[in-house]
């Protein structure tokens, strides 16, 4: 199973408004590991950078000035998205960007949708984590993933944090009952149980008094009158 996680960062919030995307993060999964292949864009919007997103993710109109326009890398990147599962935290924000700059190039229509199917890990965090903050550095402490380097917001960057984050929030029966290998990046509350497992004392067997064993026959000599032969004689005593 082939997946990409995604995130954009945009001169503002609303692309209805005119605002555009000015970078592209994304890394593959394949079989629940990251393979190493990422695409990275950072992508001329043509406009000007508002104040707000400027302070989210520090870039600037000057960075952007010499960037390619996002019709010179749309080919690359649905090369990079055709036919996986789009995994975006939020992911109802980054597609109505995404389709807003494809609705922008000439030629034949396209979406996301056209070109893959799309998994927003908000959502699914929201569920496994009902009342819970769920934004992405939330969930890093939670699963204890390190993000100290994410001091702004970056696709690249966020994108492969998130993907420690799904694989990790996705995967806890996999690292409980998988192989020992998968614990090393198992939440904290999987290595407690596990670790509680290991150190627990062996089970204390009492054995029944001879008053216990005796009334516990006369049961069976009833039931065997009743019903033909009890099931209980048959369980061979250690």
């Amino acid at each position: 199973m082939r997946q990409v996680v995604l995130d954009t960062e945009t001169t503002g919030l609303e692309p209805a408004q005119g605002h555009r995307i000015i970078e592209i993060g994304a890394v593959e999964i394949i079989d629940r590991k990251l393979t190493g292949r990422h695409f990275h864009k950072y992508v001329n919007p043509q406009r000007e950078v508002d104040d707000g997103a400027f302070e989210v993710h520090g870039i600037s109109d000057q960075f952007l000035a010499d960037k390619p326009l996002f019709d010179a890398i749309v080919e690359e990147f649905v090369t990079f998205l055709s036919g996986c599962e789009l995994i975006i935290h939020n992911a109802g924000f980054d597609v109505a960007f995404l389709d807003h700059e494809f609705a922008r190039l000439p030629g034949p229509h396209r979406n996301v949708a056209q070109l893959c199917s799309v998994t927003d890990s908000l959502a699914l965090a929201r569920h496994k984590h009902p009342g819970q903050k769920n934004d992405l550095d939330a969930l890093c402490r939670r699963y204890q993933v390190n993000n100290s380097s994410r001091t702004l917001h970056g696709a690249l960057l966020d994108a492969e944090i998130l993907a420690d984050v799904y694989l990790l929030m996705t995967g806890g029966q996999t690292a409980l009952f998988g192989s020992l290998d998968n614990t090393a990046q198992a939440p904290a509350e999987v290595m407690d149980a596990l670790t509680a497992q290991a150190d627990r004392a062996p089970l204390r067997v009492i054995e029944p008094s001879a008053d216990e064993a005796a009334a516990h026959h006369q049961v069976l000599d009833y039931l065997d009158q009743e019903s033909g032969g009890s099931l209980w004689r048959r369980v061979p005593s250690e």
